[in-house]
């Protein structure tokens, strides 16, 4: 039996190892998705800190009074505190969500997962889902990408495409999100895993990619959740491919493009008085 799926971080970008033959490495699903232009987030990192800075001018000042290059550090690390804080709680929750859904008793939570917790168990006693497969990888030999999803569930929809106990099975590709909003970039990571070659399961198992009927975005926050359907067609699939040549061009094809120079400038002058003088 082949092992588990490793991952490595190379390049800021996370890939995924073929437990049965390590010399085949494939980018992840979420570090393709980077390859969207982002521009919204100068603006947001620029405001995390001048909100920063202006909410603490008196410490701010000390602190660059003391050392300027530490205050500096300080304010432009700001939105990656924050950032990093709403990864842990969207981990844990993560965690949670598997576990209940899997049948687990959780017991008590953290303050900060209660309302998380309160959330996904009325998502479960609401939908009534069935589970299929969680965290397992999504592995694409043919375009040669990887993922972990978070399930794969079976819900009964009526004809109107909510839930309904007396309706049709559909088996659909989920993810669970903790974010502030759901952004369309969920459809392109939806496709992604829906259309892959196959799952590899924890224990290194290779299981083909069961039909899916649709994909759905379960959105969790502390106030509410939201079961919303996604699209993961083929239209939606075709633009996650361009991310994936884009992806290749970023890291690999890009640094290929440019020559030496094959004429150049002579350069500045070098004196013999210079060159004794050395």
């Amino acid at each position: 039996m082949a092992g588990t799926v490793r991952t490595i971080q190379r390049g800021g970008s996370r890939f995924y190892i073929d437990p049965e033959n390590p010399a085949i490495k494939y980018p992840g699903v979420t570090s393709i998705l980077g390859m969207l232009p982002k521009p919204f987030l100068a603006y947001w990192q620029a405001k995390m800190v001048a909100e920063l800075a202006v909410d603490s001018l008196p410490f701010v000042q000390q602190m660059a009074d003391r050392d300027r290059a530490g205050a500096v550090d300080y304010l432009k690390g700001a939105a990656r505190r924050y950032t990093n804080i709403r990864a842990d709680i969207g981990s844990q929750a993560h965690d949670l969500f598997e576990r209940m859904i899997r049948g687990e008793y959780v017991g008590r939570v953290h303050p900060d997962i209660e309302p998380y917790r309160v959330h996904f168990a009325e998502f479960l006693d609401r939908v009534q889902p069935t589970l299929i497969r969680a965290e397992d990888v999504a592995w694409s030999d043919t375009h040669k990408y990887a993922g972990s999803f978070d399930g794969i569930l079976s819900v009964r929809l009526g004809e109107d495409g909510k839930p309904d106990q007396q309706g049709e099975d559909a088996q659909i590709m989920c993810d669970w999100k903790t974010s502030k909003s759901t952004y369309p970039d969920v459809a392109l990571q939806m496709s992604a895993y829906s259309h892959a070659d196959r799952i590899i399961t924890a224990d290194g198992t290779a299981l083909p990619m069961p039909k899916l009927d649709g994909a759905a975005v379960l959105h969790i926050t502390p106030d509410q959740w939201a079961f919303k359907p996604v699209r993961a067609d083929q239209e939606i699939f075709d633009v996650f491919l361009t991310l994936r040549r884009v992806f290749d061009w970023d890291r690999e094809t890009s640094k290929t493009v440019i020559g030496r120079a094959i004429a150049q400038s002579a350069g500045r002058l070098v004196t013999g008085t210079e060159r004794r003088a050395k």
